[in-house]
């Protein structure tokens, strides 16, 4: 029986197995051009890459349609591509000039393209809370955000009274920082948390204090600027006498007043989402990635935002970002935030090219760049409206990078902070996972789902089998409307959710 190779496109030297395949296994190719494929030479794990034709010693590697690293010895077509013959070209300057040079296309006239949705495509409205800024939240939650580690358990114990004793949805948003913290360091902690307290999935906030920390309770309050005081709350606890007793008169008038709250209709030009990925695997960029990247474009198509970040994960996927920028000036933008990150590595002593993770090796990704072009999958065609800076935040449409790091925790705790209302995590290797705001998991194999339904939301492992993306992009948009409707994610029946901060300098 024939395996199954996955091409990408026309003119890639490399195609994806969908199964293991044997050694004299003949294959055919799906995707473009379709026919008959190599011979295959040797056992190939599914999720990894077979030789399509001949490749020489030094040549790039093409998927995607783009090099995604350096043959180290010659591969034979049907031969496994992967660490031992496939390394990255980021490190030798062939897979990446050092400025905008001839291989990255920038027009200077702005480009036109604009996604037309289809009325038929997308769904009807959802259901939130209107806030009194003119925000929209999706929840009325009450978070404990500490602005120090130090009451990191107390800030607990007071979740657990306001759920237990009240019947509150109270989570504690704790974080190890907040002290012994300078200058960009607490800068940056304090306006990520600032930004958290006035997330509109928060239908109050308890801001706590200890006293004597570096992110003080002054300083903090100038950060929020305007707020609604009787739905912030703040208990400096060197200050009072009983930190507990002063959080229990402060739950007795949230939940009068939290009652009071109803869900309402909004358009999706009200939503905004997350984009992430972790725990990749070879199908990553074909299944979960690129459907998220149809539902990013039908929400932007409608008026809607979303919000990618994970910059060293752009490491060798610059073109196709620099290429869909709406205009020179976001262009420059983005040159400056991903050139940036790669400064912030070397000064460090550190590569830029550190990167898959050992788990994404094992599910089929050889290199940095390879990743990356699977990974921006997730952002679809929408031309990219600007860049924010770490700790930004935007209520404007649009596709938007941020900047941050590729870490999980710390990289979907930046899409909180810029406004997203619920990240779309897609995954091919699994985690239980979530973030400070509604997390649907997408699993990019069908056997990840099936033998993790306590963790995946949404399987998008049948794209596999040939179906196309439509049917499930417009089931994950209905699932996106029924979570930011209410429904709950399975990381939020688990009670799963935490935030982490960027951190680069000293600890004192």
């Amino acid at each position: 029986m024939a395996g199954k190779l996955i091409l990408l496109r026309a003119g890639d030297s490399v195609a994806v197995a969908v199964e293991d395949l044997g050694p004299g296994q003949d294959c055919a190719i799906l995707g473009e051009g379709g026919g008959a494929g190599p011979v295959v030479l040797e056992a190939i794990p599914r999720g990894h890459k077979v030789a399509l034709r001949d490749i020489e010693e030094g040549a790039e590697v093409l998927k995607y349609g783009r090099p995604i690293g350096l043959a180290t010895r010659r591969i034979g077509a049907g031969a496994w591509v992967h660490s031992h013959n496939l390394s990255t070209g980021l490190g030798t300057g062939a897979a990446r000039p050092s400025g905008p040079g001839p291989r990255y296309e920038w027009p200077e006239r702005e480009r036109l393209a604009r996604i037309v949705a289809d009325p038929a495509m997308v769904p009807g409205n959802f259901l939130g809370y209107a806030r009194s800024d003119g925000a929209v939240g999706i929840r009325n939650e009450v978070w404990i955000v500490p602005t120090v580690g130090c009451v990191n358990g107390s800030a607990e114990a007071m979740a657990r009274l306001a759920r237990e004793s009240f019947g509150l949805d109270a989570f504690a948003l704790t974080h190890p920082l907040g002290c012994s913290q300078l200058g960009g360091d607490l800068d940056s902690t304090r306006q990520v948390l600032s930004r958290l307290v006035r997330h509109p999935n928060a239908g109050a906030v308890v801001v706590l204090s200890l006293g004597c920390e570096s992110n003080r309770l002054p300083e903090f309050r100038t950060t929020l600027g305007d707020f609604d005081a009787d739905r912030i709350h703040f208990i400096p606890f060197q200050e009072v006498g009983d930190e507990i007793e002063c959080a229990r008169v402060v739950f007795s008038g949230l939940r009068d007043l939290l009652a009071q709250d109803r869900r309402t209709a909004f358009p999706l030009s009200a939503l905004r989402i997350g984009l992430k990925c972790g725990g990749s695997d070879g199908f990553s960029g074909i299944t979960a990635n690129p459907l998220v990247g149809r539902v990013c474009d039908l929400l932007v198509a409608s008026g809607g935002g979303a919000f990618m970040s994970e910059v060293p994960e752009m490491f060798g996927a610059e073109a196709e970002l620099y290429e869909r920028c709406a205009d020179a000036a976001a262009r420059a933008a983005a040159f400056s935030m991903i050139e940036g990150f790669k400064a912030y590595y070397l000064a460090h002593g550190q590569p830029v090219y550190e990167n898959p993770s050992p788990g994404n090796k094992d599910g089929g990704i050889t290199t940095l760049e390879e990743k990356s072009l699977g990974c921006v999958r997730k952002a679809g065609s929408a031309p990219i409206r600007d860049m924010l800076p770490y700790a930004g935040a935007s209520r404007e449409p649009g596709l938007h990078l941020v900047s941050g790091p590729g870490n999980d925790l710390v990289s979907s705790t930046a899409l909180a902070a810029a406004g997203a209302h619920l990240v779309l995590f897609t995954t091919g290797r699994g985690t239980p996972f979530g973030a400070p705001v509604p997390t649907i998991k997408i699993s990019s194999n069908s056997a990840l789902a099936a033998k993790k339904p306590g963790w995946i939301d949404f399987d998008a492992g049948g794209i596999l089998d040939g179906g196309g993306f439509d049917e499930p992009a417009l089931a994950l948009l209905r699932m996106i409307i029924a979570t930011a409707s209410g429904q709950q994610t399975k990381a939020e029946k688990a009670g799963h959710r935490g935030i982490a901060i960027f951190k680069e300098g000293v600890t004192l």
